[in-house]
């Protein structure tokens, strides 16, 4: 692609762009950004791309989950602890019902950036510029704070590098070690359903470890597991800065090893797209009831024109009501034009809805429901359903309704945190991952 550089993207159209009234602070940080040192190297994204292309094949699966929004003021040693925590204990599941390794994925480390539906919004009477996420301004209910400010930028990248680096820290310190799983309890194990289902596998993982460590096996893959970042890339002077190139000529984006294109910016023609045609890191589509067969196949064309494997991920979030209307031609056309996608169900999305006293919620029932409609249409059009998205946290917010747990409209003001959309918190996402292992035995057995 000679005619494609990090800034090309600034002839084509751009959405969800922040109306900024200081070009020229978000051209000198954007250049200051240029100058620091990347946050991930390119033999990761690499070593992940491999790993997709073997899910999309489906002898992996990609769990990918982490916060809605990241803020800021969560890049905490204890915030960035649970989230990871969730992760590994859904995955630990995961693995031992599929016999499967799993590729992590967090959310983490860059998701500052949100797409927004409008530009304005409401507050206390008053209008205010919509909160874009922290890599742009404040979810303050003041003009000053919902100002966008190109300075976040740089914010954005410091606190991206803090909570990677202790991500890294722990793990390369054993966290992850699965000599010791029980250390993946969280508080709330107690009180799921699922802690004996849970005790059980760790009791088993325990057993086999020692086993391995008594022949001689195991060694170093016991004690760490491969964990990776991602976002998405909205904010493109942001991720235009976080671009280099490697020694061969290929373009990176090294601010996070995966990136995706939301549902708002999923445009052929667009900037966005443009933009993560040209970066050889592996890509992420959102598509739900708007995608059109036909705009879907421009889209595998501009961003993966040699079809290359682990290049293309397609994250599914239509709705519990609408998956079935739409899903089995974009599966179709996937495979009509030869591209060897990973398909991934990203159940949380399509399913948001406001309750009468204006809150943002989500119904596990929905949740579920369009998960195992996910499954079972894949397995219908003879696809393979290689991975999961979600949003989640470690904390016990009270975001979602349903679950073991019985979180209804009531509780919603009991512990309602997200700056942006509701999350599961880290019993919810433990149910998920439980129903994902109980819909991949099925998905697996004999006939």
């Amino acid at each position: 692609m000679t005619h494609w550089h990090p800034g090309s993207w600034r002839t084509y159209p751009l959405y969800q762009y922040p109306p900024y009234d200081d070009p020229m602070g978000v051209q000198r940080v954007t250049e200051n950004l240029r100058g620091y040192p990347p946050l991930v190297a390119p033999g990761e994204v690499e070593l992940l791309t491999e790993a997709l292309a073997e899910a999309a094949a489906g002898r992996r699966f990609l769990l990918q989950g982490g916060d809605c929004a990241e803020r800021f003021s969560d890049c905490t040693a204890a915030s960035i602890t649970a989230r990871l925590q969730v992760l590994l204990q859904m995955s630990l599941v995961l693995t031992y019902a599929t016999r499967k390794p799993v590729i992590r994925v967090g959310r983490m480390a860059g998701q500052y950036a949100k797409p927004r539906s409008a530009d304005t919004e409401t507050v206390n009477g008053q209008v205010l510029p919509a909160y874009r996420g922290d890599l742009v301004n404040d979810v303050g209910t003041d003009p000053v704070s919902r100002r966008p400010d190109p300075e976040r930028m740089r914010w954005g990248y410091h606190h991206a590098a803090v909570t990677l680096n202790y991500i890294r820290a722990l793990i390369e310190g054993g966290f992850a070690d699965l000599h010791h799983p029980e250390k993946w309890d969280l508080g709330f194990i107690e009180n799921s359903p699922h802690r004996e289902a849970y005790r059980r596998i760790v009791d088993a993982i325990t057993d086999a470890v020692t086993f391995m460590e008594t022949i001689g096996g195991g060694g170093e893959t016991l004690r760490r597991v491969s964990f990776y970042t991602s976002h998405e890339a909205l904010l493109l002077p942001y991720e235009e800065a976080l671009t280099r190139q490697d020694e061969s000529g290929r373009w990176f984006n090294l601010g996070a090893h995966f990136l995706w294109v939301g549902y708002r910016t999923a445009d052929p023609y667009g900037a966005h797209v443009h933009y993560l045609s040209g970066i050889a890191n592996p890509v992420g589509i959102k598509v739900g009831p708007d995608t059109r067969p036909d705009f879907f196949r421009k889209l595998l064309e501009k961003l993966n024109p040699s079809r290359l494997s682990g290049r293309l991920t397609v994250i599914s979030r239509y709705g519990a009501e609408s998956v079935g209307e739409g899903l089995p031609a974009l599966i179709e056309t996937a495979r009509a034009d030869g591209q060897p996608v990973l398909w991934c169900c990203d159940p949380m999305h399509g399913n948001t809805r406001t309750t009468a006293a204006g809150r943002k919620t989500r119904m596990l029932s929905d949740i579920f429901r369009e998960l195992e409609q996910t499954f079972e249409i894949h397995a219908a059009c003879g696809s393979v359903l290689g991975g999961v998205h979600f949003e989640l946290t470690g904390s016990a917010v009270t975001e979602c309704l349903g679950g073991s747990s019985g979180i209804t409209e009531q509780d919603l003001r009991t512990f309602y945190e997200t700056a942006c959309d509701p999350r599961l918190n880290a019993e919810q996402s433990l149910e998920m991952a439980f129903l994902i292992a109980r819909l991949l035995r099925q998905d697996h057995a004999p006939n």
